[in-house]
Formats: structure tokens, sequence, C-alpha cells
């Protein structure tokens, strides 16, 4: 068998008032097994002390007195990394044991990947409702998916150094936690590169989901941005990966009508019917991922998802018409915005 390399894995978090969260996820760093070459904490702007117990942990730490974004703190972190792989976490996901084996091992035995992400886990963090269905289905979309993604993870991706700096790091234009992620997935596909997810590499997100700050997150700094790079790379965009798979654009549509129809009905009584038969269709398409709700936490919990995730598909295809309008228009409005797109690619 021959022999290969060791490489080595440097760890890079950003964080910002980490809180017990970040504890944990050192706490989980310190259990792995291997440890990782390195681990880099850059407190981006923080208050709540997360600097000194990332210290106390055995943490590089670099201090920013100002909050700039987790593109550029990670960016920031992989400057000062000395390891052969960068693996970036959020600071509120623990790691499993042997996460950083996982990553090493992966890297190694296909030396023709240039990146890898992984997902969350089936356990979250967090007990309340909100924050189960939202991490449970991130769970299931991920693990479903194609193997040879499409997009990079700033929460749990790990990525060659080499590479990384030859497409110059994340785009530091994003000032919060946003798309900078799936930004650089985009231009590793674009430069030919390989992207793995590993289904097996799963962290334990901790976040705690509340209505607003879910919708805000999901719609300011997903949706609507998400839209602009859907737009801008659409000829290296998988069509048919993660949420953009053909059945979610059709459940989009789906839901639309049937809200069309509930007005409509206001006028003729016989809308609702038509409804009812849309519902059904929109049921049926879905059926996996309530099966798969159904399993993991029972009836009642997969009867209090639906009208969430069929909530999900009315904010996510409005927000990409307006994000799609925003974005013809600035292109319509500013002849020079197509050269100032082409200079960030």
């Amino acid at each position: 068998m021959p022999n290969h390399p060791q490489l080595l894995v440097s760890v890079i978090i950003p964080v910002h008032n980490g809180g017990d969260s970040f504890r944990k996820c050192l706490s989980s760093l310190a259990d792995a097994a291997p440890h990782p070459y390195e681990i880099l904490v850059v407190a981006d702007g923080e208050s709540d002390g997360s600097w000194r117990l990332a210290e106390k942990f055995g943490a590089k730490v670099l201090k920013v007195p100002t909050c700039g974004g987790p593109a550029r703190a990670r960016n920031l972190g992989a400057q000062a990394a000395q390891g052969d792989i960068l693996y970036f976490i959020d600071a509120d996901v623990t790691i499993c044991p042997d996460a950083i084996s996982q990553v090493a091992n992966a890297f190694t035995q296909e030396p023709d990947i240039a990146a890898l992400i992984g997902s969350y886990d089936d356990a979250p963090g967090a007990s309340n409702f909100l924050s189960q269905y939202k991490n449970l289905f991130h769970h299931y979309t991920h693990q479903i998916a194609s193997e040879e993604a499409s997009t990079f993870w700033g929460a749990c991706g790990a990525i060659r150094r080499e590479i990384f700096f030859s497409l110059g790091g994340f785009d530091e234009s994003y000032y919060r936690p946003c798309v900078e992620d799936i930004e650089l997935g985009y231009r590793l596909k674009r430069a030919g590169h390989k992207i793995r997810l590993c289904k097996d590499l799963q962290v334990k997100h901790l976040k705690h989901w509340k209505p607003v700050s879910l919708l805000r997150a999901e719609i300011f700094y997903r949706a609507l941005p998400w839209t602009e790079l859907i737009l801008r790379d659409r000829k290296f965009i998988n069509a048919n990966d993660l949420n953009l798979k053909l059945s979610s654009r059709l459940s989009v549509m789906l839901t639309f009508a049937i809200l069309s129809a509930l007005v409509e009905s206001l006028w003729w009584s016989g809308f609702l019917a038509i409804a009812g038969v849309l519902s059904l269709i929109l049921l049926a398409i879905n059926a996996p991922v309530y099966q798969f709700f159904l399993q993991k936490r029972g009836l009642r919990f997969t009867l209090q998802v639906i009208p969430w995730h069929w909530f999900y598909f009315l904010y996510s295809g409005l927000s990409f018409v307006i994000g799609t309008a925003s974005y013809h228009s600035r292109q319509w409005l500013s002849p020079s915005a197509n050269l100032s797109l082409a200079f960030r690619k």
C-alpha cells in the first residue's frame, strides 16, 4: 500500500459573542482524536470575552476590533493558518470526535477533490420546534443530495490551502453571515474544481431559532443574495441539487397556485376544490420529507412541519421574484454593473 504524507488540518472559527455555544464548540475540538494541527479563532468585534475562552482552550486567537463579518474573519484565519487543509466551522456547532481524521482521510483518499462539506446531524442542540425543524430539514436535504456538490458550506467545510488562496478566499463584500460560502463554492466549480459532500461528516448545530430571527436570516441573508448568485452564475450551477431540486421548484409554484385559488374562492367556491386538489399534489411531492420527519419525531411534530414547510416555499418563491427583479433592474439602470461583476468573477 502506498504511503501518503500526513495532511495537517487547521481549524478556523470566526466568532462574535459566542456564549455557551462557543464553549461547547471548543470543548468538542478538545475531545477530537486526533487533535487538529492548530485551532485559529478570529474574534470578530466580540465583547463577551470569547477570545479569552479560546485562549484557555489553547487556540491561537486573532482579535479584530470591529465586526467585519465571517467572510473577512475566515480569510484572516486562513492567512495565519499553517496546515495543508483549512477546515472552517461555525462557533455554534460541535464536531464529532473523529471529524479531523474524516477530513484528513477524505483529502488523502481523493487527491482530486479541492474541497468538501458536511451536514448538520439529526439531533439539533436546541429543543424548541423551530430549531428542530430547521436543522433536521437541513440534515435531510444534505443526506439526499448528490455527493458531487455544487456549493461550499462555512459551518462545516474544508478546502485545500493552496486552492483557497488561488481563488482569493471568501468575498469580503458580504458583511453579515450570508452566502459568502456558497459564492466561494460557485467560484470553485467555475475554476473546474471538485467539491465532495461527505454525508457522514456531521456537526451538531446549537443555534436556537425563533420565528423573526429565522425569517430574517432565510430571506435577507440567504434567499435574496442567493438569487443574485444564481442569476450571475447560472451556467455553473447544478439546477437539481440541494434546495434547487426540481421538486422544490414545483412545490413553490404549487404553493402560490394554492394561495391564488384560496383568494379566488372568495368569488367562486369552486376554487376551494381546486385548492384541495393542489394541496394533495403538494403533499404527494413532498411525501419523502414528511416521512423523514415522521420517522424522526412522530406524527404530531410532522403535522407542525407541514405549514412551516409550505410557508418556506412561499417566502422562498417571493424572495426569488423580488431578487430577480432587483437584479435585472440594477443591470438595466447601471451599464457598469456587468463590468463590476466581471471583476468579482
